[in-house]
């Protein structure tokens, strides 16, 4: 066994480590190097029920929130296509009815970086938490006001117009938004001791958390954006829309430890201790991931992408659940950098 195979058994290790220690009833890892694969993992079952299916590798994970980098690239599709102006035009001019004095100064930046400052109380009322462009948080309402001006612009959601422009073109089959059981949908762990979630949805049309994919398809939708667009010798998606989505678009903070934003992607600038990447992952790489476990980590430098999926809500780790993506990270990059902590 090389060394790199040697660190690949050691990051699968890891993986099923945590897998157990949350709880997850199911794992996978799929890793490309050079476009080619070199190392594809699964285990366990697609729910903890005595008769779940074992997972294979067509077994779709929801993904939950990192379905926001495929909204993230249809955004970057309307600014190309100037359906958009400008990612600093202020939301109101295409969501017109949006009460003023909450979106004031507000724009479309803003809600691609985590960066507008909106969110909603417990009696459903949007407030300002900062203004607008001062910090980051990680607030849902963004995303909703983005899926429907997309909605809006195309005449159809966002799901639709990924599907007729690029998942039908490069083959994807195995990625959707789910509304029907299916043999190869993974159930979704919310707690251990109760029955599992399904994670379907009631519509297709993007503004529910009901996506999955597979990690196979979850990998190339990253190697999409690492080749720029092009897949098969085609040029899918123009290489500006992707360099958009993948490079920082948020403005400078005054705390340094805030995340560095694409559009919804985590990029890596200088190192940042909010951010979800180690401080060995270098620089332009970028990452997203969703609640029940699934990560998509791509760098360019190593030509490398990287899905690992579970299934179980909230990521392992509690309030010290970034420690644990981080490290995640960092072992990728050990991976094919060979350095690393001793």
């Amino acid at each position: 066994m090389n060394e790199i195979e040697h660190r690949a058994e050691e990051l699968i290790s890891w993986v099923e480590d945590i897998k157990e220690k949350n709880g997850s009833s199911a794992g996978a890892l799929y890793i490309l190097k050079d476009n080619h694969v070199v190392v594809e993992h699964y285990s366990g079952h697609h729910s903890h029920e005595e008769d779940a299916r074992n997972v294979q590798a067509d077994s779709q994970f929801n993904v939950a929130s990192a379905r926001k980098s495929y909204l993230g690239l249809a955004v970057s599709l309307a600014l190309f296509e100037k359906y958009i102006e400008s990612l600093d035009d202020p939301i109101s001019n295409y969501m017109p009815e949006l009460d003023p004095d909450k979106v004031s100064g507000t724009t479309i930046r803003h809600l691609v970086t985590h960066s507008h400052g909106l969110h909603i109380d417990e009696k459903g009322d949007w407030y300002r938490e900062f203004e607008a462009g001062t910090g980051w948080a990680y607030r849902n309402i963004g995303v909703e006001i983005l899926t429907e001006m997309i909605q809006r612009l195309y005449g159809k959601g966002f799901p639709q117009l990924l599907d007729e422009r690029i998942f039908s073109r490069i083959g994807l089959k195995e990625t959707g938004w789910r509304t029907e059981p299916a043999a190869n949908l993974v159930n979704i762990i919310g707690e251990v001791t109760e029955p599992s979630l399904s994670g379907l949805g009631t519509t297709k049309d993007g503004k529910e958390k009901n996506l999955f994919v597979s990690a196979r398809e979850f990998a190339l939708w990253g190697q999409l954006h690492l080749q720029k667009g092009r897949m098969h010798d085609e040029q899918v998606v123009p290489p500006q829309v992707i360099e958009l989505s993948t490079s920082i678009q948020n403005g400078s903070y005054h705390d340094p430890s805030l995340p560095d934003n694409g559009l919804f992607w985590y990029v890596q600038g200088d190192a940042r201790a909010r951010s979800e990447m180690g401080e060995r992952v270098p620089h332009d790489s970028y990452q997203i991931l969703g609640v029940t476990g699934p990560t998509l980590l791509v760098i360019p430098s190593l030509n490398v992408v990287v899905a690992k999926m579970y299934n179980k809500r909230y990521n392992y780790g509690g309030e010290d659940y970034l420690h644990y993506l981080r490290e995640f990270s960092n072992k990728v990059a050990d991976l094919f950098t060979g350095s690393g902590q001793p």
